[in-house]
């Protein structure tokens, strides 16, 4: 195969995966502001919920975890937010309830057991003697 129909073939792929995946590069800062303005809004939604759902002594606590095990954080946004649409949320949570809900999440999340493996052959394999000490 020639330069140019090297040439010709790249053309012809990069104008299919341009139509496959939407257009050209003018789109895709437009797509990506969407995007971020809608991610912006589903934060806003979600900070009201909480806002109404949760008393002040709750989102303390709520902040508290969100900067020490955010994963779990979001796991327990996500219950909450999930309880109060379904109806299952009388009135404000306090931080009793708070803590039984997670709990729950506790039980959820899967347990990481870490252990430390050590190795005594390595210790006993050492080339240094303690004679070497006195000199």
């Amino acid at each position: 195969m020639s330069d140019g129909d090297l040439d010709a073939l790249r053309a012809q792929r990069m104008s299919q995966l341009q139509s496959q995946f939407g257009g050209g590069g003018g789109n895709d800062a437009e797509k990506q502001q969407a995007q971020q303005e809608q991610m912006r809004a589903q934060e806003e939604m979600k900070h009201s919920i909480l806002s109404q759902v949760l008393d002040q002594q709750a989102r303390a606590r709520l902040n508290t975890l969100k900067v020490s095990k955010p994963e779990k954080a979001q796991m327990f946004e996500n219950m909450v937010i999930r309880m109060a649409q379904m109806g299952q949320v009388r009135g404000k949570l306090d931080d009793a309830q708070f803590v039984s809900i997670l709990e729950s999440v506790n039980a959820q999340m899967p347990q990481s057991k870490s252990t430390v493996k050590y190795d005594r052959r390595r210790a006993a394999i050492d080339s240094d003697d303690d004679e070497d000490y006195g000199c």
